[in-house]
């Protein structure tokens, strides 16, 4: 890994120093095309194909992050055989967790035991790694590989034709958008009633501005009357949003409102959408879209963690593409097998007369590509064309308007931009509407496919091959939804109704209606309380329910095709009590600054006072999740949420839990108990590293060690003994250095005062061993110095921070403990004034 040469140096990301190429926006990863690489004379022949680009970046003495891509993968045929789309979306996830379980076990212990930080996918059965050309040359022996790919980075730089006009504007009219008309989603609306109802669509795109006024009403996350749920509803693999859904791009944003946004701008008002952030900001990485893929079939809380693939969307957007690429398609494949419909950009790379310009995924067999076309009825200039080059099938399967489109911008405003990217979300949307109408359609990918081909506007340009009937322009012609709905067998029932409050009959906005049985579905009431779903025949319970009311369960309806059944419901207000509790922290002490609130309610939240206390004076009745959110630093207080059933005045003690990592490692504060240095460890100067044996077996997410890279600058590192060390960041990130523990991670330097020594105290059994640095220089002018150390014990594998002198104003210092990746991490504090003397934290191995 090049190093920077300075006296400081930044940690960085090794894949930041890759080429980058345009693509088309969101300019989306063209995932690294594989190719059997020619093996040097003097190496073993290998069975592995390795990628081009992978072996020319290491060929030099360089490093490179890449996927290694297992030979076993996981049969879908079973789950593609099961029926609706939750029975599919749950096997098709079982059947590739299962897979990837049982076959990366070996390749993760020969990785863990060279200590070669990575990181795991279930939905490519692949393993992310980053080394040289000793660590690619080994892998390529190994006989459970089938290749290795290098991950690929590249900017969002505009093709031509792409954001070719920006010009925000901050209001909009009920007056549908020309590509709304175009498609006659309009008239879906008005001649059939449907506008989504029922439907979950998604992207995986640069984010969403979650409460844009024409996409906060559609927003499955909302909770109705101003409070929202992100878990499940909004996956943020890159790190980029903190504490809501964002989007730093734009992109994201623009799509879903060609969507689902209201006023006139979205395809299917009606339908809920999710999103997962599979983009940074103006580049893609590959495992950030891999993530992204894993969430659209197994969502996720924000976290990433207690995946629910029944609660996956019914249509996923790809408004992003680049490259010539396969592999991408074990994701496209695990999706069509969930039963999600999907959709891709074909690509922003055309000139309007060369063929096979479309990218990939969009140019894929297995994806539904999708091109663009203007006002006029003309294909764009920039829309890409097939045969494909990866496969020779035909690119686009569809095409769309996809020039000078008008749709939602971050800061609640509205862009009109172009692209292939803008056609798609309009495929999208018109997919939503196909399924709300025609439930049978729900999980059956190939049947929504063909509904929308056959509906098609056929276009005669065969100049790149195909049919008038089907094309390498067009594809199977202009979208025309309305067509598609006509001509779909409904066989389903459809279901209205208004919901009010009993005692005054006022409609009832924001009522969830949630139907369970043969066709499960969850819609909202509108403004006017009213709300509308088509189901299959069979038998539903619905569960009518919102906040202030006592929620009403209609049990055992029969409906049978074509029934059409009005289904008026009112609800009886309940009432409200006062809730008054105290916060204590993570040791048992009143906390101060922690906000309380009663989630998914209208509720205010609180702030607990200087005692801890609080007190929400109105809550009705009714069975609630309590949370509580420490104020920051948040130091090692967790999240609090519990349920808390109200049937009259209540008081309760809210018990912060420690916080914990994905990993279950938790921190605590500690008594306080120093241990002793003993044995001194040749570092000196300001940058300098050192090999420590360990006396004992020290796991360290889930890997054990026998030595340690002990740094000038604080830092334990278990991966690599390098010497000198990057500036300190905030964890977790994957940028180097990985698999470390921050004890007291900054620029520091030993001069003629200062000492690193090592102490073992204790039986073996119970033994506990500690890095000490004494009397350490901060190195920024100020003259402090530090003493502290880092103990592991080998009882429990836990390892306690403690501090015997610190500046008294605070630090710059990183402190916490990261994975071997960079993908997890329990980060203490960062840059923050909030180590004192005497003090001692301890970081323990799951629930010890």
């Amino acid at each position: 890994m090049r190093l920077i040469p300075s006296s400081r140096r930044r940690r960085f990301a090794p894949l930041a120093l890759a080429s980058t190429a345009a693509v088309a926006l969101l300019a989306g990863p063209a995932l690294a095309a594989t190719a059997v690489a020619a093996p040097a004379a003097e190496k073993p022949a290998s069975t592995v194909e390795v990628d081009p680009a992978l072996e020319k970046a290491v060929s030099d003495g360089g490093e490179a992050t890449f996927f290694v891509v297992l030979k076993d993968q996981a049969s879908l045929a079973q789950a593609r055989s099961e029926k609706g789309k939750n029975a599919k979306a749950t096997a098709t996830y079982g059947a590739l967790r299962s897979a990837a379980n049982r076959t990366q076990k070996s390749l993760t212990s020969y990785l863990d035991a060279k200590k070669v930080g990575h990181e795991d996918f279930w939905i490519t059965n692949s393993v992310l790694v980053t080394g040289g050309e000793a660590l690619v040359d080994e892998l390529a022996q190994r006989s459970d590989v089938a290749e290795l790919v290098r991950e690929q980075h590249y900017a969002l730089d505009a093709p031509e034709g792409e954001n070719a006009a920006v010009t925000s504007e901050v209001e909009t009219t009920a007056t549908p958008e020309w590509g709304i008309t175009e498609v006659k989603a309009d008239q879906v609306w008005s001649q059939y009633g449907d506008r989504g109802e029922g439907i979950v669509i998604a992207n995986v795109d640069s984010g969403v501005q979650y409460d844009h006024p024409a996409l906060v009403g559609s927003y499955r996350g909302n909770d109705g009357s101003g409070t929202f749920t992100h878990d499940y509803n909004f996956y943020d693999p890159t790190g980029t949003c903190t504490d809501a859904p964002c989007d730093n791009n734009g992109h994201g944003t623009h799509t879903m409102g060609t969507m689902v946004g209201a006023d006139g701008i979205g395809v299917a008002p009606g339908a809920t959408w999710v999103a997962a952030k599979g983009c940074e900001a103006k580049s893609c990485s590959d495992s950030s879209l891999l993530k992204a893929g894993q969430w659209i079939l197994a969502p996720t809380d924000v976290n990433g963690a207690n995946p629910r693939p029944e609660l996956a969307p019914d249509i996923v957007n790809n408004s992003w593409g680049g490259g010539q690429t396969t592999f991408y398609q074990d994701t496209v494949e695990a999706w069509n097998a969930a039963g999600i419909f999907q959709a891709f950009a074909a690509g922003n790379f055309g000139d309007g007369v060369t063929c096979s310009t479309a990218d990939s995924p969009g140019a894929q067999a297995t994806s539904y590509g999708v091109g663009a076309y203007d006002v006029n009825g003309k294909i764009a200039n920039f829309s890409g064309f097939g045969p494909s080059l990866v496969d020779g099938s035909m690119v686009p399967s569809i095409s769309a308007p996809g020039v000078d489109v008008r749709s939602t911008w971050p800061d609640s405003s509205y862009n009109t931009i172009s692209g292939t990217s803008m056609a798609t979300p309009h495929v999208a949307g018109a997919a939503a509407l196909l399924l709300s109408a025609a439930p049978s359609l729900i999980g059956d990918v190939a049947g929504a496919q063909a509904a929308l081909n056959g509906a098609a506007i056929d276009v005669d340009d065969t100049h790149c091959g195909g049919t008038a009937d089907a094309n390498n322009v067009w594809g199977e012609g202009k979208l025309d939804v309305l067509a598609a709905v006509t001509a779909a067998r409904k066989e389903a029932a459809t279901v209205t109704g208004v919901v009010t409050d009993e005692v005054t009959g006022a409609a009832l906005p924001d009522v969830k209606v949630e139907i369970t049985g043969t066709n499960p579905r969850t819609v909202r009431t509108g403004s006017d309380g009213s709300y509308r779903v088509h189901l299959l025949p069979g038998t539903y319970d619905f569960t009518i329910s919102g906040y202030g009311y006592a929620p009403r369960t209609l049990a055992g309806i029969e409906l049978a095709d074509d029934q059409n059944l009005t289904q008026d419901v009112s609800l009886t207000a309940v009432p409200v009590h006062a809730v008054t509790g105290t916060v204590l922290d993570v040791v048992g002490e009143p906390l101060a600054g922690v906000t309380v609130a009663v989630a998914g309610t209208p509720v205010d939240a609180v702030t607990s006072d200087a005692g801890g206390r609080f007190t929400l004076p109105q809550v009705a009745e009714g069975e609630y999740t309590l949370t509580a959110t420490p104020a920051e630093p948040v130091l090692c207080n967790g999240e609090y949420a519990a349920t808390l059933t109200i049937d009259g005045d209540e008081t309760t003690t809210v018990a912060l839990p420690a916080r914990t990592d994905r990993s279950g490692h938790s921190c605590a504060p500690t008594a306080y108990g120093w241990v002793a240095g003993k044995s001194r460890v040749a570092l000196s100067g300001d940058e300098d590293a050192a090999n420590v044996a360990l006396p004992f077996g020290v796991d360290f997410y889930g890997v054990t060690y026998n030595q340690v890279a002990v740094t000038t600058n604080g830092l334990l590192n278990f991966l690599s003994p390098r010497v000198g060390d990057y500036d300190n960041d905030a964890l977790p990130s994957n940028a180097a250095p990985n698999g470390i523990v921050a004890a007291y991670w900054d620029d520091l330097a030993l001069d003629k005062k200062s000492t690193v020594t090592t102490g073992t105290v204790g039986k073996t059994g119970d033994r506990r061993f500690a890095v000490v640095w004494t009397n350490v220089l901060v190195a920024d002018g100020s003259g402090n110095r530090v003493t502290f150390e880092a103990v592991f014990a080998e009882a429990d594998d836990s390892v306690t921070l403690q501090y015997a002198a610190v500046p008294s104003k605070g630090s710059k210092a990183t402190v916490g403990i990261e994975n071997q990746f960079g993908s997890d991490a329990l980060q203490y504090s960062f840059d923050q004034p909030v180590l004192t003397a005497g003090s001692a934290i301890r970081f323990a191995q799951g629930d010890q």
